[in-house]
């Protein structure tokens, strides 16, 4: 697998799978190098990873998507400390997540050494579970 930055190209294959964005917002975080794409041994797409910044200054992951089939074999770990790297060669010493509490994703993130941070409950959703990571 390799990871690489999104292009202009990668538009449509992000608009069309990550509902949790606006479309409006998908060119902005390609240009601004925000969204990484996964790529298998022929070149096709696999998934894609999306991040921001919490306070407009601590790397908060926002998303990670694996298509089914790669599921279960290390791509989002590896993907998550590509990532992790990427940001303390950045100069960031923490890192933020979160999952909402009725999901595995929180155990993932625990096995990467994720600790709980605090949690955001909002009407009518499960609670939110915010993780913090420190970049060693």
């Amino acid at each position: 697998m390799r990871i690489v930055f999104a292009t202009d190209s990668d538009y449509g294959y992000i608009r069309d799978r990550d509902h949790h964005i606006s479309e409006s917002l998908i060119q902005v975080k390609i240009k601004g190098k925000e969204i990484y794409i996964l790529r298998n041994q022929d070149e096709s797409n696999i998934g894609w990873m999306r991040y921001g910044y919490f306070w407009d200054n601590t790397p908060f992951l926002n998303m990670i998507w694996v298509d089914e089939q790669y599921r279960d074999k290390g791509v989002g770990k590896q993907v998550v400390l590509f990532w992790e790297d990427q940001m303390k060669q950045k100069g960031f010493k923490l890192v933020m997540t979160s999952t909402l509490a009725n999901e595995k994703a929180q155990h993932f993130y625990r096995k990467l050494g994720y600790r709980d941070a605090g949690c955001l409950l909002l009407e009518n959703e499960p609670l939110e579970i915010i993780l913090t990571k420190t970049l060693l």
